[in-house]
C-alpha cells in the first residue's frame, strides 16, 4: 500500500465535492480530526452516564466493560489531541514554505543613546552671586580653574 501527500496552498484546496480522498489536504484532514474529536467526547458522556448507573447494579461485568470502553474512549482522545497537534503544525510548515504568512512585524528600533534632558536646579541657600559664578560659561572657568582658589 503506498501513501499519496498532497500539499496544496490555501488557494489550491478543492470543495468537497471535487476532493477525492477525504484526507487529500491538510485542511480536510483537520476538520475530520475535529469532528471525530467531538465524536468521542460524546460517546465519553454516554459512557460515564452508564457507568455512573452501573455502579448500583450487581453486573460486575458490565461494569468492567463499561471502564475498559472509557479508558479506551480517554486514550483515543488523547492520540486525536497528539494528531491534531501534528495536523496544526504540517499547516503552519506549508504555509512557511509556501509564503503564505505575512511577514513578521519588525519591532521598533532599539535607542541606544539616551539624552536627558538639562534642568536647572537652584539650591535655596545660594545667593545671586553664587548662583550667577554656577552658570559662568565653562569657558571662563576652564581657562583659570585655579583663580579661585
Amino acid at each position: 500500500m503506498c501513501a499519496r501527500i498532497r500539499i496544496t496552498t490555501g488557494e489550491g484546496v478543492k470543495n468537497s465535492s471535487e476532493v477525492e480522498n477525504p484526507f487529500e489536504t491538510i485542511e480536510s484532514a483537520r476538520e475530520f480530526i475535529a469532528m471525530f474529536s467531538e465524536m468521542i467526547a460524546e460517546a465519553n458522556l454516554e459512557v460515564e452516564e452508564h457507568l455512573q448507573q452501573e455502579l448500583g447494579a450487581e453486573s460486575e461485568r458490565s461494569r468492567d466493560a463499561l471502564r475498559i470502553a472509557h479508558y479506551n474512549l480517554v486514550k483515543l482522545e488523547a492520540h486525536m489531541n497528539s494528531s491534531r497537534r501534528i495536523v496544526n503544525h504540517l499547516r503552519s510548515l506549508r504555509k512557511l514554505l509556501f509564503n503564505e504568512r505575512p511577514s513578521p512585524i519588525l519591532p521598533a528600533p532599539i535607542v541606544t543613546k539616551v539624552v536627558a534632558p538639562s534642568i536647572d536646579v537652584v539650591h535655596p541657600r545660594l545667593t545671586a552671586a553664587a548662583t550667577a559664578k554656577a552658570t559662568q560659561p565653562l569657558a571662563r572657568t576652564a581657562a583659570a580653574p585655579h583663580a579661585d582658589r
